[in-house]
């Protein structure tokens, strides 16, 4: 199972939010550039986002976006629920029995349905604040302060093949 990258990014942005005060709206192209992800696709999210109550925007010169709910109240599961329906592993854990008429007697559904529950409870567990403690604790020891760096060693293995030629050397010489 995989994340999709609307629900990667959502956090990503609300982490953003998050570090910055409320009274000061961030606009969608700060937050494109210290996210990394485009303006268009931030606007897409930012709509889910603020229907859930979780952002809030300020028109004008000056306007921007910002959490309407203070880290402490915004979870993972918060996140993954709204851009995602919610984790589950499997369809046969509904309790629909149009989804799967065997729920009654399968053998192994129990277990997927534990291994659902757990991980929502994990999601639940992290919130927004718990993300930016971690993050500052990280960044005082190595002294970076870039909260989404981007990854030069996405740009070597692209599709599971290495880069050729020249590409090779340069990005090997950055990541060293």
């Amino acid at each position: 199972m995989k994340l999709s990258a609307k629900t990667r990014y959502a956090a990503r942005i609300l982490l953003d939010l998050a570090r910055h005060d409320k009274a000061t709206p961030v606009p969608a192209t700060r937050l494109s550039q210290h996210t990394g992800v485009s303006v268009q696709f931030i606007e897409q999210i930012l709509k889910p986002l603020k229907q859930a109550g979780l952002t809030q925007s300020t028109r004008g010169a000056s306007g921007g976006h910002s959490l309407a709910k203070n880290p402490t109240d915004i979870t993972l599961a918060d996140v993954v629920y709204l851009m995602e329906g919610g984790i589950q592993l499997t369809l046969c854990g509904s309790e629909d029995r149009a989804v799967c008429d065997s729920k009654d007697f399968c053998a192994t559904r129990s277990a997927w349905v534990r291994v659902s529950n757990s991980l929502n409870q994990e999601l639940a567990a992290i919130t927004l604040q718990d993300l930016l403690d971690d993050y500052k604790t990280t960044n005082d020891k190595t002294g970076k302060s870039e909260l989404f760096p981007i990854c030069k060693l996405r740009m070597v293995h692209r599709k599971g093949r290495p880069p050729r030629g020249k590409a090779v050397a340069r990005v090997r010489r950055k990541v060293a």
